[in-house]
């Protein structure tokens, strides 16, 4: 029935014409590859430092030891990037919005990159704190297109893997420790990446110089709706209030909140876990590749699938259930069981990882306020995304590796499954309220919530 009403009456969602077509995949082509290579280098830098807890361990080199840092302070520094990253987030939202896009973002990139390279330098755990403080103040910052951004994090994470080992063969080069090498290497590429989102990453189809006239006219014609506009009017108070008090959205941010949790502790623990698996040293190092790779290719078939099918939520639901089950396995497996441990880790991680870029999709498309889009997006990870990934940080205790981190996993499996039911419930009440606009519509054009 409700398809039926959909299908006799339509919506805002306008079929593409062949010059639509044609516009988005140039758009696609220009934006698309250097976003994600942006979060491919902001994941890396940020999440490198759980390869380095644990490079060269069996010979001391590693940061822990070289640093003199506790377990418990480890993960303080850890909380504290996290701390900085939800405070400056909506700061820096509204400087996106106020300045050019490509000069903000390339100066944030520029700054994180040498921040991450000064992590090389340090040599105690106030510095370490310090530094990943100003990393989180500089890395503040739909489905497909957004899995093709967000599956970049995973595909950090395997090449955060692969690298770490090879930088494992480099302890002592030039005596420095491997896990100095490991950031100075991976916060260089960020730098010069800078000079090349200034220049080409595009602010406003209005100022895209590879577009045509005609093209740009098109591009802020699709962009009336649900599009942010170099011209746009700023948001209003009267945007923010609404915003502010759109009770589904917090459901949304409730739902992040619950799926940032694995997030965070997958990216910062992995190698710990794996070490804890039997592979020793930069063997552990190699072994975080796989389910990183397994995540990024499941990442981005369901974003593709939940876009194709308008099944978002639901999708995010059932990747939500296969991970939660990963991670309920692990937790209940003899510690010993490396092999059956590792393949639950490997479907663990492609569940919790592939279910994010169809929820940030969803969130973003069933806001129908350009001035809206950027505050509650921002409000998602300030309430949702930062909180939960500090909560990520503590659920790994280090005096729990011997038995196999049975709290981290526990944690995991039943935030997972919260937010699998947190998503059939907004499937449903989205559902409902659709059936209620199609029917006060009259026939009319009325724009519908996703699914």
């Amino acid at each position: 029935m409700e398809d039926d009403l959909e299908h006799q009456y339509g919506s805002k969602e306008l079929k593409e014409t062949a010059a639509e077509a044609s516009l988005v995949w140039k758009q696609d082509m220009r934006i698309v590859p250097l976003s994600a290579a942006i979060y491919f280098l902001c994941y890396m830098d940020r999440s490198n430092i759980g390869n380095a807890k644990i490079l060269n361990s069996s010979t001391h080199n590693d940061l822990l030891t070289e640093t003199g840092m506790t377990n418990y302070q480890y993960t303080i520094a850890l909380m504290i990037f996290l701390v900085a990253y939800g405070l400056f987030e909506v700061p820096s939202n509204i400087l996106l919005k106020k300045l050019r896009p490509s000069r903000w973002i390339a100066f944030l990139m520029f700054s994180w990159g040498a921040i991450t390279i000064g992590l090389g330098g340090a040599s105690s755990y106030a510095t370490i704190t310090v530094v990943r403080f100003l990393l989180g103040v500089f890395e503040a910052e739909r489905s497909v297109r957004v899995a093709f951004i967000l599956a970049s994090a995973t595909l950090a994470g395997a090449f955060g893997g692969a690298i770490a080992f090879g930088v494992g063969h480099m302890n002592q080069a030039h005596g420095l420790s491997a896990w100095r090498w490991l950031f100075i290497i991976e916060g260089v590429p960020s730098c010069i990446s800078a000079f090349f989102v200034w220049f080409f990453l595009p602010d406003y189809p209005e100022t895209a110089h590879w577009l045509t006239h005609d093209e740009k006219d098109l591009a802020t014609q699709r962009l009336h709706l649900e599009g942010s506009k170099g011209h746009h009017k700023s948001m209003s108070w009267e945007d923010a209030k609404t915003t502010l008090l759109d009770w589904r959205l917090y459901a949304h941010y409730l739902v992040y909140f619950g799926i940032s949790v694995p997030f965070s502790s997958l990216s910062l623990f992995t190698p710990s876990i794996t070490a804890g698996l039997g592979y020793f040293d930069l063997k552990a190092q190699l072994m975080t590749v796989p389910p990183y790779a397994v995540a990024y290719i499941v990442s981005l078939l369901t974003a593709w699938s939940g876009d194709r099918l308008n099944a978002r939520g639901l999708h995010s639901a059932a990747l939500a259930t296969i991970g939660a089950i990963g991670f309920l396995a692990s937790a209940v497996l003899p510690p010993t069981a490396y092999a059956s441990r590792y393949g639950c880790l490997i479907v663990a991680a492609a569940g919790a990882f592939a279910c994010i870029p169809p929820l940030l999709g969803w969130l973003s498309s069933n806001i129908f306020s350009t001035a809206s889009v950027g505050l509650a997006i921002a409000l998602n990870i300030g309430l949702g995304g930062a909180p939960g990934q500090i909560v990520g940080v503590w659920i790994y205790k280090a005096d729990e590796a011997t038995r196999g981190y049975p709290t981290g996993h526990w944690v995991n499996a039943a935030l997972l499954f919260m937010v699998a039911i947190g998503c059939v419930g907004l499937r449903f009440y989205y559902g409902w309220q659709n059936r209620r606009l199609l029917r006060e519509s009259n026939g009319g054009e009325v724009r519908l919530y996703k699914y």
